[in-house]
């Protein structure tokens, strides 16, 4: 008996082989599914409007990160003058650029609100500019909560305007340049006077898509793109994708005019509140200013000073001759007192000093007229005697001389004292000044500090006062344009290559992904490499799949590929077999019902008559009768259930001619007994089968399914050799364990697969091939056809 133990394969990896072919066998889905998707998207291509990219590019002047003021007053230089449009940094300006302010702005100027449309076969144009016939305003928008489903149609006869809508009850009718009362808005339509009709849409109908005006400057704030050039630079790029490219460069070019008025209304009153804030300052510094000079004023009155450096200077002076003066003077009293001395304890006879330094015109002439008197009195004392009245004259003359003397001394002494006490009083008065000095001139130095401060402030205001209004006169952009607004040649949108390889991808996922769910959730069974990885049982034939899905009866000399299949099948089965001439009985069963086990026992039985066998086919599957479909009349016939049962105990009256080949018969199951069990194991189905191996050379008995009765088990040890059929993408991998399981346990015996219904592409080995004459291939059309009929 075949050993059915089970081969571990969960760790054995499938070839690269076995994992391509489920693809590869269904490559006209591929081919299919690709056609049908490349098409798709080559009408999605069709049908969407070009989308083209507008470009913008300009340089914002002044755009740095502010440095902290340095120099003379930095902050205040940047108050006014050309600079008063200097920002902190070009990430601000790009913020400006997207938000929703500038856009509302730019759209409130726009006729941007109701788009014209012109409508095509496929697509529909979008009207701007010369090619749009009407400029549509909205005055006022109105509250309107039900969604337009259907288009809006415009037209117009001369200045008569008519609006419709399959949705409202009515159509509005209007003239050019007076308010139309619609649902939605109260609107204003115009005549394009620049209208130049596109040959393309010249007699297609114009319809309009209206927009609330929140929803259009969200989709124009969604639509801007900002970016920077470089970002080491301040060159900003603006770019928007739009269907209508004159309409995306209005928008582009309209966005920089709306930020250069930005730009420049914010310097006007930028520039005008400076002004006004300078001349506040102006007036507060001018009143600070005098103020402090009339301190210095004051103060200067209060310390009689004309200019603190120059009084020092002076009093310095001054001190020095006076210490100078007072030295002198001192010499001078010491010189007078020595002449009195002298002068007093001096005879008549005795001259004074003269020239000894005395500053006394005077009385060094009266000291000389003295000193002559007592030099003549002397030279006439030489010749005459004191008693000559000559003599007597010089004496008296010298005594009144030194009177007058004496006196002169006396008054010289007297004035050089007064001038001693005068000199020190002016250096007293010198030395007080001097000493008062540095706290004058810590005191002038702080007035004078903050006159310099108010002086500096008040010609910086005056300056900047002057800029500013300069400023105001002059209105230069902010944003230089460097380039206008233009647009790429080719569209941004629909990108052709990218949809065409999508659809191509979609074309080759879509069926690989079903064709690999398909496999990676499939229980069934395939080909014979699925049986063999579940079970050592022998695969003793493949019974290729039937044109057209019904049974066929194998003819004399069939040398098809079904025929040879049997014929193949019928030699494998044979090594298996008892070798004995009569009465070899060979057990056809299956797991369920529907896996081809009557038409494998009624071909099997034709092949093996063709060799010119007697064999007898029994339709033991008295449950559901199988046999009597391929001879329909003998329904009702009395069969196996009969003779089981005892009501005909004649072999002969229940084997009937197949029908199809002179050496096979039938034996029918008969009538459908309510105890199929008990019959089948009361001893009657040994004897029939003992009754009829001695007449035929191959018994074939066509049993019920193992897992839905017990009917084939009770009968299975009467056989030699046991066919379990399976059928390719029918049957379980279950059914693989549950007849492995039934060879263990020994309920069957000399066990064999037999692979029904399976596919061409599926076949083991060349059975897709054919062989012989009449065995010509298929032309690719019939197989094809063959693919989509199953």
């Amino acid at each position: 008996m075949v050993n059915a133990k089970p081969t571990d394969t969960t760790h054995q990896p499938k070839k690269l082989n076995d994992l391509v072919r489920p693809y590869l066998r269904r490559w006209y889905y591929f081919l299919l599914s690709t056609l049908v998707t490349l098409a798709l998207g080559y009408l999605l291509i069709k049908m969407t409007p070009p989308v083209y990219k507008a470009i913008t590019t300009v340089l914002i002047k002044d755009a740095k990160n502010m440095s902290p003021a340095s120099g003379d007053f930095g902050i205040l230089q940047s108050l006014g003058g050309i600079g008063g449009m200097g920002t902190s940094s070009i990430e601000n300006e790009m913020e400006i650029f997207r938000s929703k302010t500038i856009v509302e702005d730019v759209l409130k100027n726009q006729p941007f609100q109701v788009r014209l449309l012109a409508e095509g076969p496929l697509k529909n144009t979008e009207l701007y500019g010369r090619t749009a016939p009407y400029i549509i305003r909205v005055v006022t928008e109105k509250p309107y909560d039900e969604v337009l489903k259907e288009p809006v149609y415009i037209s117009s006869k001369g200045n008569q305007i008519s609006i419709s809508c399959e949705q409202w009850p009515k159509t509005f009718v209007g003239h050019t340049g007076q308010i139309i009362a619609l649902p939605f808005a109260n609107i204003i339509v115009e005549n394009n006077k620049n209208y130049r009709a596109d040959k393309d849409t010249k007699n297609q109908p114009v319809r309009f898509v209206y927009s609330t005006f929140e929803d259009l400057v969200n989709d124009y704030q969604e639509a801007l793109m900002v970016d920077l050039q470089d970002k080491d630079g301040t060159v900003i790029s603006l770019s928007v994708n739009f269907e209508n490219r004159e309409k995306a460069k209005d928008f582009l070019n309209s966005l920089v005019r709306q930020y250069n008025i930005y730009a420049i209304s914010d310097k006007n009153i930028e520039n005008k509140k400076t002004k006004d804030f300078i001349d506040d300052r102006i007036a507060l510094i001018s009143k600070e200013l005098g103020e402090v000079e009339t301190e210095k004023q004051n103060f200067k009155a209060q310390n009689n000073i004309v200019d603190l450096p120059t009084e020092a200077k002076i009093n310095l002076t001054q001190r020095e001759e006076t210490r100078s003066r007072m030295v002198e003077l001192e010499t001078q009293k010491q010189i007078n007192d020595l002449l009195q001395g002298a002068l007093n304890g001096k005879t008549v006879t005795d001259v004074l000093p003269l020239n000894i330094g005395l500053d006394n015109a005077s009385t060094a002439s009266l000291i000389g007229s003295y000193n002559a008197l007592v030099l003549r009195r002397n030279k006439l004392l030489e010749n005459a005697t004191p008693a000559n009245p000559e003599v007597k004259d010089l004496e008296k003359q010298i005594r009144v001389l030194k009177a007058s003397l004496n006196e002169s001394l006396q008054k010289n002494a007297y004035n050089i004292e007064l001038a001693k006490q005068k000199a020190q009083a002016q250096f007293s008065f010198n030395s007080t000044n001097i000493e008062r000095i540095p706290q004058q001139e810590r005191l002038f130095r702080n007035i004078e500090r903050q006159q310099q401060i108010k002086e500096n402030l008040y010609l910086l205001l005056l300056q900047k006062r002057e800029e500013a209004a300069i400023s105001m006169e002059i209105t230069s952009e902010k944003a230089r344009v460097v380039d206008k607004a233009y647009t790429q040649k080719k569209p941004v949108a629909p990108k052709k290559l990218i949809i065409m390889s999508a659809a191509l991808l979609a074309g080759l996922l879509i069926p690989f992904g079903i064709i690999y769910l398909r496999e990676v959730t499939n229980t069934k069974l395939v080909n014979r490499k699925d049986i063999a990885a579940h079970s050592q049982i022998p695969i003793i034939g493949e019974i290729p799949r039937l044109k057209g899905g019904s049974d066929i009866i194998i003819q004399p000399n069939d040398i098809s590929p079904v025929a040879e299949s049997f014929r193949i099948l019928m030699t494998n089965l044979k090594y298996l077999l008892p070798s004995k001439p009569y009465g070899k009985k060979i057990l056809v069963t299956s797991s369920v019902k529907g896996e081809g086990k009557t038409f494998i026992s009624v071909n099997l039985s034709l092949v093996l008559a063709a060799g010119g066998n007697k064999v007898l086919v029994i339709g033991s599957d008295i449950r559901n009768p199988q046999l009597q479909r391929y001879r329909p009349e003998m329904k009702g016939r009395d069969g196996l259930t009969e003779f089981l049962h005892g009501s005909t105990d004649d072999v002969d009256s229940i084997i009937h001619p197949s029908g199809f080949h002179s050496n096979c018969d039938f034996i029918f199951s008969g009538k459908i007994p309510p105890n199929p069990a008990d019959l089948l194991q009361n001893g009657r189905y040994a004897e029939l089968l003992k009754r009829v191996e001695d007449r035929y050379h191959f018994i074939i008995l066509d049993t019920a399914p193992l897992m839905l009765v017990t009917d084939s088990f009770l009968i299975s040890a009467l056989a030699d050799a046991t066919v379990y059929v399976v059928r390719s993408e029918y049957s379980d991998y279950d059914f693989i364990e549950f007849a492995n399981n039934a060879v263990e346990s020994e309920k069957i015996r000399n066990v064999s697969f037999a692979l029904n219904d399976i596919a061409k592409q599926n076949f083991g080995y060349g059975n897709t091939y054919g062989y012989g004459y009449h065995a010509a291939d298929e032309t690719f059309l019939t197989r094809l056809r063959n693919r989509f009929r199953r």
